[in-house]
C-alpha cells in the first residue's frame, strides 16, 4: 500500500542535537527507519498514530505536550491513523 510521506523540517542540527518538525498529513508514514540517536517526542496534536515495528502493529495514543523518550536503536515506520494532520517535535541527542 503506497502512502503520503510524513513532512520532516529539521529547525536545528548541531554536534549536539538535531531538532526536527514531523507534520503527517492523514494517512502519512514516515517509511521504514532505525533511530541512530536517543531521542525525545514532543506531541503538538493529540491523537493515534499507528507504530508498525518488527514485533507487530500496534496503536500509541499521543497527548499534546505530554513527551516520551526512546533509546537509539528503535526501528519501526510511523503512519498517522487520524482524519487530520498530526504533528510532533523529535529532538534527538548527538
Amino acid at each position: 500500500m503506497s502512502r503520503p510521506q510524513a513532512i520532516p523540517r529539521v529547525q536545528i542540527d548541531n554536534e549536539r542535537m538535531r531538532v526536527t518538525e514531523w507534520r503527517f498529513p492523514p494517512g502519512a508514514a514516515t517509511g521504514w527507519h532505525k533511530h541512530e540517536y536517543d531521542y525525545c517526542i514532543v506531541p503538538v496534536t493529540t491523537g493515534v498514530l499507528e507504530i508498525d515495528a518488527a514485533d507487530g502493529r500496534r496503536d500509541a495514543r499521543l497527548i499534546t505536550g505530554e513527551s516520551y523518550f526512546r533509546p537509539a536503536g528503535v526501528e519501526h515506520d510511523v503512519i498517522n491513523a487520524n482524519d487530520f494532520e498530526f504533528v510532533f517535535i523529535e529532538v534527538e541527542v548527538k
